[in-house]
């Protein structure tokens, strides 16, 4: 079973009890399919949308985790099409981290002068310069 992250806004005309069923219909179809939902999220709640959907200004975001079989998400995003309170959703596959990825290598820095070496270094010394002779 794969994990997926199920995003979707619906209607805020929908009434409370309406959009708890609403929640509680998607969660069902999980696991009638085969499915395990991990966690139902409503902490974004109603927002106001980045542009007008269908002539609306705010939606009631859901956030929904889940284990569900590779076939799944298809079977959801047809209902999720049919149903009109539904404005927006998007499904999202998470993938999992591999622990075999070798680490990189650290870099060592090149040691550092001080800072007196340094203001030698950029001084030409006296027996360098030499005088060109005048014409």
């Amino acid at each position: 079973m794969n994990k997926y992250e199920l995003t979707y806004i619906i209607d805020t005309a929908l009434e409370e009890t309406a959009r708890k069923e609403l929640i509680e219909k998607f969660s069902e179809l999980i696991k009638q399919n085969g499915g395990e939902v991990e966690k139902i999220d409503e902490t974004w709640g109603k927002r106001r949308l980045a542009y007008a959907i269908n002539d609306k200004l705010e939606g009631y975001y859901v956030l929904l985790t889940m284990q569900a079989p590779a076939e799944l998400p298809k079977e959801i995003e047809r209902n999720l099409e049919i149903n009109e309170n539904i404005l927006r959703y998007l499904i999202i596959k998470i993938e999992e981290k591999k622990h075999s990825v070798k680490p990189r290598p650290v870099r060592v820095a090149a040691p550092v002068a001080p800072a007196e070496e340094m203001e030698a270094a950029k001084e030409p010394a006296a027996e360098e310069v030499a005088e060109t002779p005048a014409e």
